[in-house]
């Protein structure tokens, strides 16, 4: 089964930009299609292989914060390619 997932990560801390940074880093390095926007970023893949990857990132990211807040959805589908018809 193919899923989309989109991830925001909001560290409660001041020096907040490196968590970020170094998260993104991991989704990119994972092989999975990755985009980032300026809010999120998106996951795309096949849903074992983005769920392992996500359970091991999620759990080192928010362990290494002093205090954090990751937002997740997940939709059933591959919406990588999507592109506005209007």
């Amino acid at each position: 089964m193919k899923i989309s997932v989109e991830l925001t990560l909001t560290p409660l801390q001041d020096d907040f930009e490196p968590a970020i940074k170094n998260f993104i880093k991991k989704l990119r390095a994972s092989g999975l299609t990755t985009i980032e926007n300026p809010l999120s970023t998106q996951v795309y893949g096949d849903y074992d292989q983005v769920m392992n990857m996500l359970t091991n990132e999620i759990k080192n990211t928010l362990e290494a914060l002093e205090s954090g807040i990751m937002f997740l959805k997940i939709v059933k589908t591959d919406r990588s390619n999507y592109k506005p018809s209007f």
